[in-house]
């Protein structure tokens, strides 16, 4: 199964650092001063109305997940004034040969078998011309540190790619493994991820593995994109491991968010839901899940695009 979308805001840096990343028991403290609680419930309500477009159809998941059907051209990335009459491209132009036919999940080496999917997926599906979309909940908004905050990562909680000592705890609170490649110009990446479900100890802690890729540096104007499972009751409000995305143009500071919580990342897939819950999970001495996540540049137009897939 493939989820495809462009990331259209951000655009891939041609010379890159290529990172497969594993984190665990990241803190990302979210304690912060609360506005008085009557501004607050009205910019919690107003930013829901945002995020939560007009939907055609709506799915109950067993996790309690409400997976809204939203017509492709009503989705939040279209409230950026950039991309008002943007024409959305239902396929790329270009595909990295070899492997679109891959597949995408197995039990055993070698071993074909039905895909990984979302939980959604066993009470319907969304119509044609409509993306799946996880509805943002009160309570969601309600556990970051402010509205404006909500699905954006906290500047600290970011590990540096390249630390000397990638297994040891660094100063963000960060146990992370990371395998990485830099110095060339690319094009794309691949990664395949064993899809876990770790327990978390703490609501403000995370797990996640992905492939990250960037360019520029942690100053001012890094660009990332970010693909894979994580596990974030802070974000989502349970323990379930989930598909997710990343993006910023500018170092974490203004730009970018998770999945499809602002403008910037366009889906045109109809069967996943960003943020939704992946099952099945791989399990000790038990049968072993994965997913492939692609990463490939290509050019629209006089801008660049990049697409990611699952």
């Amino acid at each position: 199964m493939a989820a495809t979308a462009a990331h259209v805001n951000t655009g891939m840096p041609t010379r890159a650092l290529v990172a497969v990343v594993f984190l665990l028991g990241l803190i990302s403290l979210s304690c912060a001063a609360r506005l008085p609680l009557s501004k607050q419930k009205f910019e919690v309500q107003k930013h829901l109305k945002r995020l939560n477009k007009p939907a055609v159809k709506t799915i109950k998941s067993s996790d309690g997940d409400l997976i809204d059907c939203v017509h492709i051209s009503h989705q939040p990335a279209f409230d950026h004034p950039f991309l008002k009459n943007h024409t959305i491209q239902m396929r790329p132009n270009y595909h990295p040969e070899g492997l679109y036919d891959e597949s995408k999940v197995s039990t055993k080496p070698g071993q074909r078998t039905n895909p990984i999917t979302q939980l959604w997926h066993v009470n319907g599906k969304c119509p044609e011309g409509t993306i799946p979309i996880r509805r943002t909940k009160q309570d969601d908004i309600l556990r970051a540190s402010s509205v404006k905050r909500y699905g954006r990562k906290k500047h600290r909680t970011i590990p540096l790619p390249r630390s000397a000592d990638p297994d040891l705890i660094n100063e963000s609170g960060h146990q992370h493994a990371i395998a990485y490649v830099e110095g060339d110009k690319y094009y794309g990446a691949k990664a395949t991820i064993n899809v876990w479900e770790p327990k978390i100890q703490q609501p403000n802690e995370f797990s996640l593995s992905q492939l990250w890729i960037l360019g520029g540096s942690f100053g001012e104007d890094l660009n990332s994109i970010e693909a894979g499972w994580q596990v974030s009751p802070d974000l989502y409000g349970d323990n379930n491991t989930r598909l997710f995305t990343y993006w910023t143009s500018d170092a974490y500071q203004a730009t970018g968010c998770y999945n499809l919580l602002c403008s910037g990342f366009i889906q045109i897939n109809s069967e996943i839901a960003m943020g939704a819950s992946i099952s099945p999970v791989s399990g000790y001495r038990n049968s072993q899940y994965d997913i492939s996540i692609l990463v490939w540049k290509v050019k629209a137009n006089v801008a660049s695009r990049a697409y990611v897939e699952y």
